[in-house]
């Protein structure tokens, strides 16, 4: 079948395929195995191919040896082409021929002209092969990794149907072997734009670059055939994590020579260096009590860094961040991301660093308090907690008051609070002091009721007799409750008439006892008691301390000075 013929006969070096045809067939005269000579198609049909090769047979060949465009094989009846001869006439009078080998052999013929002139040679990428590369440059040609590209490439598979230049390093026919570089090339070029870049290179330039590599601590910055390494500090007066986050390899960004050494050839840049520090106009922007709003970028144990603009950014102290609950840590309150109000507290310019606070920017309730509790207001609230030294209870939310152990009872000789109290005690309590400053509430529970020690002289005077329960017994003498919590001492020279060398052996704790009130300091919460005055009977207690011995004795216990002006004041009565 006749697919068409040429309008206009096809030139080749100034002859037409029929010349070129004629002359050949002069040539060839008998076919030979092995050798590449010219044919003329003669017929199209059935998928072979008839070709008038000058010999008194024909030849044939498949139409799939033929380049194939939607379907069709590109072949004319009346065209020219090379074959090699693979054997001559068999019995049927075919002689076996190949268009695709004789392509091959022009081709590796190109190739090894390619070569001998060092010339260039285009080429695609069709596979992945052991060790490299597999190239379709008309023959396959093997492309090593190490010759792919002036750095290793890890993935090879994303160059396949890929077209590039390459420089034949390996050349064999016979093995049918050719190896091919990329990375000459590259390296060539790479010098000669890196001649043209050391002309221009220099400190304070700004230049044009590509991104060729990203690592963690910062991206490797092409220049022109000499990379600068772009530092991640470098990168953005803000805080970022990974140079990812600005760049992507083959990007094309401006950057400034911040350094370059001549005989290493090593050269560092900035990237934020082209544009102004932010924090040259910080102490404008940020003064001192100004509220502002951030983005919260970090936390820490101790507070959380917002950034209030690129490049610039403020801690928020922990204990800034609210009047009333005890942050243990900022992300109790905040996290990462966060858009948060806040109020400058202070700025250190050359320290770049501006303190920051959260709760300034909302009430302060301490300061309300005492209004709202002026002292000695009672008020209710529940145990939160117990201390060593006392109990909190609550007064609003994230307000607790502070009841010492010494403000728990008048008279209990309270040794940890748990004893009396336990959390989630609905309690009472008489506000002592508030110190907004400090933020501390004093509260009392004792003083809900009127200290006993006030009314104890008028309940207890100077002579009158009481029972009481040995208490506590020592080497200098006994200490007796006269009622719950009110202890007095009786003296080792009270106890008996008799000289008592130990009160252990008079006296056991536990023991009723009858005793009189010799004197009650209510200042220093002190009783002074005589069981041996209550034994002798005598109800007259100007007479018992008017004896010398009464005198000296009570001397012995509260001293001389205060002996002789019980006696005086005594005797004014009198």
């Amino acid at each position: 079948m006749e697919t068409g013929k040429r309008e206009e006969p096809y030139r080749e070096g100034g002859q037409t395929f029929a010349e070129m045809f004629e002359e050949s067939q002069a040539k060839q005269g008998a076919v030979k195995e092995g050798e590449i000579v010219k044919g003329r198609i003669l017929e199209v049909a059935d998928g072979m191919v008839l070709v008038d090769i000058g010999y008194k047979s024909e030849a044939r060949l498949p139409t799939n040896e033929f380049s194939i465009i939607e379907g069709k094989p590109q072949v004319n009846v009346g065209d020219v082409i090379d074959l090699y001869v693979e054997s001559r006439e068999d019995d049927t009078g075919i002689i076996t021929v190949s268009k695709e080998k004789a392509d091959k052999l022009r081709v590796w013929d190109d190739i090894s002209a390619a070569a001998e002139r060092d010339e260039l040679i285009d080429g695609v990428v069709v596979a992945r092969v052991k060790g490299g590369l597999s190239v379709d440059i008309g023959v396959k040609a093997f492309l090593p990794g190490s010759q792919v590209d002036l750095r290793p490439i890890r993935n090879l598979d994303k160059l396949i149907g890929q077209r590039f230049k390459f420089k034949v390093i390996k050349f064999n026919k016979k093995r049918g072997n050719i190896v091919l570089s990329r990375r000459v090339l590259l390296e060539q070029e790479r010098e000669a734009q890196k001649s043209e870049t050391l002309k221009k290179l220099a400190e304070g330039e700004i230049m044009i670059g590509v991104v060729k590599n990203l690592t963690d601590y910062g991206a490797f910055v092409d220049l022109g055939g000499i990379d600068g390494l772009l530092h991640i500090t470098d990168m953005s007066w803000g805080r970022i994590n990974h140079p990812s986050e600005m760049f992507n390899i083959g990007d094309e960004i401006k950057v400034k020579v911040l350094k370059f050494d001549k005989d290493t050839e090593r050269v560092s840049l900035g990237y934020k260096q082209i544009t102004e520090d932010p924090w040259t106009a910080a102490a404008d922007k940020y003064p001192v009590s100004k509220q502002v709003r951030g983005k919260v970028v970090s936390l820490t144990d101790y507070g959380a860094f917002i950034e209030l603009e690129p490049g610039v950014e403020g801690l928020v102290h922990v204990s800034e961040m609210s009047w009333t609950k005890r942050v243990k840590h900022p992300s109790k309150l905040v996290a990462v991301g966060d858009e948060v109000n806040a109020m400058v507290l202070d700025i250190d310019v050359p320290q770049k660093r501006i303190s920051l606070g959260m709760k300034q920017c909302e009430p302060n309730p301490w300061t309300q308090l005492a209004e709202k509790y002026p002292v000695g207001a009672v008020i209710k609230g529940t145990v939160r907690n117990i201390t060593d030294f006392g109990i909190f209870v609550g007064v609003e939310e994230g307000i607790d008051g502070l009841v010492h152990v010494s403000d728990l009872s008048w008279t209990h000789r309270v040794k940890h609070p748990s004893e009396l109290y336990n959390k989630g005690d609905e309690v009472e309590a008489v506000v002592l002091n508030i110190d907004a400053d400090n933020e501390r509430f004093s509260l009392g529970i004792k003083q809900l009721t009127d200290d006993p020690w006030e009314t104890l002289p008028r309940r207890f005077p100077r002579g009158v007799k009481v029972k009481g329960k040995v208490m506590k017994v020592t080497e200098y003498g006994v200490f007796v409750e006269i009622e719950p919590g009110i202890d007095g001492l009786c003296h080792v020279s009270e106890l008996s008439e008799e000289r008592v060398e130990k009160p252990a052996d008079v006296h056991k704790a536990g023991e009723d006892v009858e005793v009189m009130v010799l004197d009650v300091d209510p200042g220093e919460r002190r009783i002074s008691l005589s069981i041996k005055a209550a034994r002798e009977g005598t109800s007259d207690y100007r007479a018992y301390m008017s004896d010398s011995a009464g005198r000296s004795q009570f001397g012995e216990v509260f001293g001389d000075k205060l002996a002789a002006a019980v006696t005086k004041d005594d005797r004014k009565k009198g």
